[in-house]
């Protein structure tokens, strides 16, 4: 586990002051709040390295830029019946909260079948229910449960996987990218 001292702390936050407006703003947009948090889980990401968490959150930065993801939210997938098969199989869902308050998200891996569309529409879903958990769930659970809690616990469901489900290793892979770029420490995990 890497300590992250208040010295680390202020060298990144230097660095972020000289950051471009328009990454600034997205940077607000993606922290809500909870700004030194953030910072956090970039270095806590690249082991505490500074320059390497730097560069981390201007590529993260730049690519919700480039990819509209403050707005992705507003861009629904239509027509809906499209969307509901997205959403019919690509099985996940919240089913509660831990001991500790961290929202309990369920993957149905195995019986998720991904054939309804394709990868680039799994993947704005995806990203949709990224965002909805950071802007929606994670501050509704801080505020129920009065601390701050910016990590959720997430339970792979494996029931039911086959070896068939090996040509879905191209979008899973894709997902877990994703994610580990772009919204790195956000799953708390359980020991």
């Amino acid at each position: 586990m890497v300590l992250i001292t208040e010295e680390i702390m202020q060298q990144f936050e230097i660095l972020m002051e000289k950051v471009d407006e328009p990454l600034k703003k997205t940077f607000q947009n993606m922290d809500y709040g909870h700004e030194q948090e953030t910072l956090v889980r970039f270095l806590k990401a690249r082991e505490g390295n500074i320059s390497n968490a730097h560069k981390m959150l201007m590529e993260c930065l730049s690519w919700r830029i480039q990819n509209k993801i403050d707005d992705i939210l507003a861009e629904p997938i239509n027509p809906i019946e499209f969307y509901r098969g997205i959403r019919d199989s690509q099985l996940n869902g919240m089913c509660g909260y831990s001991k500790e308050g961290h929202p309990v998200i369920v993957v149905g891996v195995g019986r998720s079948t991904y054939d309804k569309a394709s990868i680039r529409y799994y993947i704005q879903s995806h990203i949709q229910m990224n965002e909805y958990r950071d802007r929606v769930i994670l501050p509704c659970a801080t505020k129920k449960f009065g601390h701050y809690i910016g990590t959720c616990v997430k339970i792979l469901d494996m029931t039911g996987l086959k070896f068939s489900a090996m040509n879905q290793l191209k979008l899973l892979s894709a997902i877990s990218t994703i994610d580990d770029l772009n919204y790195p420490e956000k799953r708390k995990l359980i020991t």
